[in-house]
C-alpha cells in the first residue's frame, strides 16, 4: 500500500526515495499485503462452495509472487510452455495448473501432457491433434461465448472479431471430434476481454456459457475466465466486487440445482490480483521545454512499461520525492528512440526537478511481464515488500545479459 509522509511517497514502510538508493533506477516494486488483501477479498465474495481462483499469470510471472499466491491457495492459469515452467518452478501441483493457449503446436501440447497439464482447446484443429496425440485423455474447451469488453480494442477476447476460442456453431463437430479420440471433456471455459468494471458484459458471457454445458455430459468445471479490472483513470470506478461476487454465485448455484449436478466453478483473476500492488519508480534525468511544452526524461522508457502507447493506458504518476507542490503541466517520456515513448503528456504534477524521483502506480499487471530489451537496454530489478521487509526478487540486467542467448564465436 502507498502513503505519503512528510510528502514523499512511501510503499509499505519504505520511502520510494530510500528504495532507489538501495536497489537502483528504474525499479519495480510489489506490495504483498495488497496482492494478499485482492486474493482474499476475491475468495471471500464468491459464496459458491466449490470454487477454484486460477491465478492468471501473464499478468506478472514473477516467482516470488507466483509462490505468494500458492500460499493463499491460488491456482495457475497459463497460456504457455514457459509459464507453465515457472508455475512448476514455483511449486504448483499440475494438476492446480489449467492451460489455455491460442495457436499451439503440437511440440508444446506434448511438453503440457508429459507435465500432466490439463488443456483447454482453442480450435478444431488444435483438437483434432490433440486427439491423435493423447486418445482418450481429458480434455476442457474453450468456448467463444460470442460477446467481448474490455478496456481497449486490442484486450476483447470475445466476439466474432476475437481470435480466441470455439465458436458456438462448431458444438457437434466438436462433440463428433472428442467422440472420435475418445476424449473426455470435463471442463469449459470462455473469456470476454480485459479490464471490465461492470458485471453486465461478464454475466452476460456466463449465460452464454452455461447454454454449452448440456451438450457434454461428464463435465467437472466450469471455467468463467476473468478480466476483472481494477480504477487507473481518476474518473473510474471499480468493479463492485461483493455485488458481482453475489451475483455470480447465486446465478451458478441455481444453474447447478436445476442442472440436477453440482459443477466446481473456475475463475482466473490476474489485473486484479497484482496491478494495484506494483510500482514502477524511476528517475528524473532531464527537463527540457520549447515554446509548447516541458518535457521530463526519465531513466526508463516503454520497454519498461509499455501500456500508454500500446493502449493509450491512463497511470498516475507522482513525484515521489515532493507529492504536493506547485502543479506544473509535463509529458514525462523515456529513454527510447522512438516518438511514442512516453508515459503520460499533459499531465498536472507537482513541480519536478532533475534527481526527483517519479512512481507509477498500478503497475504490477503487465509492466515488466511486457518489457523488452528494445534499444538494447537492460530490464529494471524488482523488489517485493512484505512488511518490514525488501526482498531483492529480480537483480538487474546488464550488458553482458544482451549476449546471453547469442551465439558469438
Amino acid at each position: 500500500m502507498t502513503s505519503i509522509r512528510d510528502n514523499r511517497l512511501y510503499i509499505g514502510v519504505f520511502s520510494a526515495d530510500e528504495l532507489l538508493e538501495r536497489f537502483g533506477s528504474p525499479l519495480y516494486v510489489y506490495d504483498a499485503a495488497t496482492i494478499r488483501e485482492r486474493f482474499r477479498v476475491l475468495r471471500d465474495v464468491l459464496i459458491f462452495p466449490d470454487t477454484d481462483l486460477h491465478y492468471a499469470c501473464k499478468a506478472n510471472t514473477n516467482v516470488a509472487i507466483l509462490r505468494l499466491l500458492r500460499e493463499e491457495g491460488a491456482c495457475i492459469d497459463a497460456v504457455s510452455p514457459g509459464e507453465v515452467y515457472l508455475a512448476l518452478y514455483a511449486g504448483f501441483a499440475p494438476d492446480r495448473i489449467l492451460f489455455t493457449g491460442n495457436n499451439v503446436t503440437d511440440e508444446e501440447m506434448a511438453y503440457l501432457l508429459a507435465q500432466r497439464i490439463l488443456i483447454n482447446i482453442d480450435s478444431l484443429s488444435q483438437l483434432e491433434r490433440y486427439g491423435r496425440m493423447a486418445p482418450g485423455t481429458d480434455i476442457s474447451l474453450r468456448i467463444n461465448p460470442d460477446t467481448g469488453s474490455g478496456h481497449h480494442d486490442h484486450c476483447i477476447t470475445g466476439g466474432p472479431d476475437s481470435k480466441f476460442g470455439l465458436c458456438l456453431d462448431q458444438l457437434d463437430e466438436i462433440r463428433a471430434l472428442s467422440d472420435r479420440s475418445k476424449l473426455q471433456v470435463v471442463g469449459l471455459h470462455a473469456h470476454v476481454g480485459s479490464g471490465i468494471l461492470d458485471a453486465e458484459p461478464f454475466m452476460k458471457a456466463v449465460d452464454a456459457l452455461l447454454g454449452v454445458v448440456p451438450y457434454f455430459a461428464h463435465l467437472t468445471f466450469v471455467d468463467f475466465g476473468g478480466g476483472f479490472g481494477v480504477p487507473y483513470a481518476p474518473d473510474e470506478r471499480p468493479l463492485d466486487i461483493r455485488d458481482f461476487g453475489d451475483r455470480l454465485s447465486s446465478r451458478f448455484r441455481d444453474f447447478c440445482a436445476a442442472y440436477g449436478r453440482l459443477l466446481r466453478l473456475k475463475l482466473e483473476p490476474g489485473r486484479y490480483l497484482v496491478a494495484e500492488a506494483g510500482t514502477l519508480l524511476t528517475r528524473c534525468n532531464t527537463v527540457k521545454t520549447n515554446r509548447l511544452k516541458t518535457f521530463v526524461g526519465v531513466d526508463s522508457g516503454l520497454h519498461h512499461l509499455i501500456r500508454y502507447p500500446l493502449y493509450n493506458a491512463y497511470h498516475e504518476i507522482v513525484n515521489a520525492s515532493c507529492v504536493s507542490g506547485e502543479l506544473l503541466v509535463y509529458d514525462v517520456c523515456g529513454q527510447i528512440c522512438e516518438s511514442s515513448d512516453f508515459f503520460t503528456r499533459n499531465r498536472s504534477i507537482s513541480c519536478i526537478r532533475e534527481g526527483d524521483t517519479l512512481a507509477i502506480l498500478n503497475a504490477g499487471a503487465y509492466g515488466f511481464a511486457m518489457s523488452s530489451n528494445y534499444n538494447s537496454r537492460p530490464r529494471p530489478a524488482e523488489v517485493l515488500i512484505d512488511g518490514d521487509k525488501a526482498q531483492l526478487v529480480r537483480r538487474r540486467e546488464t550488458f553482458e545479459d544482451l549476449l546471453r542467448s547469442q551465439i558469438t564465436d
